[in-house]
């Protein structure tokens, strides 16, 4: 079953998003391993990253070997506090 993970940084911004996704995301452009779908952009006070993963296993792996190692050593301009987060059991995908 897919896995949503939805990030919302409080003030965050698009140059904090732009340096975070380059330190946790395949050079060029591509989605990690099991992630299926990513959409980000401004919203009301701040920035939110909405991911849609192949698996709750999947979303685990990137976050344990990937995400939290990277922003733990601290990315260069990213995002500097941890985000609210809301995870999902995803019912309804569609291309």
């Amino acid at each position: 079953m897919a896995y949503g993970i939805v990030h919302r940084f409080p003030g965050g911004t698009k140059e904090q998003y732009d340096a975070s996704i380059a330190a946790v995301h395949p050079a060029g452009g591509g989605l990690p391993d099991g992630q299926i779908f990513h959409a980000a952009g401004a919203s009301d006070g701040g920035w939110t990253i909405v991911a849609i993963h192949e698996s709750q296993e999947s979303w685990e792996r990137f976050r344990d070997d990937t995400l939290m190692p990277r922003m733990e050593a601290g990315i260069k301009g990213g995002f500097e506090l941890p985000p609210e987060e809301i995870a999902l059991d995803v019912y309804n995908l569609k291309p």
